[in-house]
């Protein structure tokens, strides 16, 4: 068990990773507040925890300051899916920003421990591979991407920069690409994207030529990263990468999905979007030595897992 009675703020919290992290935290007895503005979190991944005494839901938005007594802060609230931070770039941005201005005054004013969910996005279209966490990124500043890329970087500077002038206690997690149950249906990712085609009778949508890589990370894993990350010793407040280095081709991932599903849908092919990376997968040694990390679960579990809840909300 990690925690004790702690009260511990979770921003983006009805989110897909912020409702797992809220499951977790609330099993092990911590007194959890919520936060979401719904703009992409659903209540419907936080409804089976609305009873519980040790949990508590806020509707606000972080564009705004808020004042609480807490002693940890996870602030994860942003949208993440392209499809979604694309819609509203402006804002996308100052979620990022303002949020983490607004999270980092309230750590300092409470004394609490705040950790940051980047993300890989800050290595951009990499030029090195796999990305370690010394590796400073190839990001467009002015591209359709950059409202999170850029975002997710300009919060890190100042996490660190609240670190060194104001010690506060942080920590920074960069999160590669995660999946699993609760994943928005309509987010635009690769996985949900081939799982509800799948399932439909749709054609599979690769875009480019489907020789680009990623790595999946399943969701418990990620969850149990983040738990580690806040636990360590405050002589280690990151960055360090979250993922999975199993490295898959696009095309391998529609494969695995058809023949989980038994779906007989084909697959089409697409122009590749602008400043879509060619190759994203983790350096995790830092996260193996300082957290004891590594994640559990493979592809084909993690994939069955996941397509059986889509079956269930689809």
């Amino acid at each position: 068990m990690y925690y004790s009675q702690k009260r511990i703020l979770v921003t983006g919290g009805a989110g897909f990773l912020g409702s797992h992290l809220c499951d977790r935290l609330v099993s092990e007895g911590n007194d959890v507040l919520c936060l979401d503005n719904f703009y992409t979190g659903s209540k419907q991944n936080i409804r089976h925890l609305l009873g519980k005494p040790n949990f508590e839901l806020i509707r606000h938005d972080l564009v705004h300051p808020i004042f609480l007594e807490v002693d940890e802060i996870y602030n994860l609230a942003c949208p993440a899916a392209p499809v979604h931070y694309q819609y509203n770039p402006v804002k996308t941005a100052k979620t990022n920003v303002m949020g983490a201005i607004h999270m980092l005054g309230l750590a300092k004013r409470v004394r609490a421990k705040i950790l940051q969910a980047s993300s890989s996005e800050i290595y951009g279209n990499p030029t090195e591979h796999p990305q370690k966490e010394n590796y400073w990124g190839n990001v467009n500043s002015i591209g359709p991407r950059s409202c999170y890329d850029e975002g997710k970087r300009c919060a890190e500077t100042l996490f660190f920069d609240y670190h060194r002038q104001n010690r506060v206690n942080i920590r920074v997690v960069r999160i590669f690409n995660t999946y699993g149950p609760r994943m928005h249906p309509n987010d635009g990712r690769v996985i949900s994207n081939f799982i509800v085609q799948a399932l439909t009778g749709q054609d599979l949508t690769v875009f480019g030529d489907g020789n680009q890589t990623r790595s999946f990370c399943y969701i418990d894993d990620l969850i149990e990263g983040m738990l580690r990350m806040m636990c360590a010793p405050d002589d280690f407040a990151g960055p360090v990468n979250l993922g999975n280095p199993d490295e898959f081709t696009i095309l391998d991932v529609a494969q695995k999905i058809l023949r989980i599903t038994g779906s007989h849908s084909k697959i089409i092919f697409r122009p590749l979007p602008e400043d879509d990376p060619m190759h994203r997968r983790p350096d995790i040694r830092l996260a193996g030595e300082r957290l004891g990390w590594e994640p559990k679960t493979d592809l084909e579990h993690g994939l069955a897992k996941t397509v059986e809840y889509f079956k269930k909300v689809l």
